[in-house]
């Protein structure tokens, strides 16, 4: 797992941090990973880095130049083929609330 701040406008949400997933179809760890969110009842937004050029190009940004994927977005935190697991542990630290670290 790679993770590491993502530049963003610095807004700051009263809800939980966004959860974004690249993914492309085919893809074994992207298929587990999402399934595996589902069941965690982990919420996401999906973005197919195939059929849409502007996440090819975040995923390339945030990975050297290589399109791996999965590539997770939680709040500002990009991390590298996580375990759904990784996603939800990650969703919790920056979640907001008396019980938030």
């Amino acid at each position: 797992m790679m993770s590491g701040q993502v530049n963003g406008d610095g807004a700051q949400s009263a809800g939980p941090p966004a959860v974004v997933v690249y993914w492309r179809p085919g893809c074994p760890y992207c298929i587990r990973l999402r399934m595996g969110l589902r069941r965690m009842n982990v919420a996401s937004e999906e973005l197919n880095i195939w059929s849409d050029p502007s996440a090819a190009a975040f995923v390339r940004s945030v990975n050297g130049g290589d399109e791996t994927v999965p590539t997770v977005v939680v709040g500002a935190t990009a991390m590298r083929n996580p375990t759904p697991r990784e996603v939800k542990r990650e969703l919790e630290r920056q979640a907001p609330g008396p019980e938030a670290k």
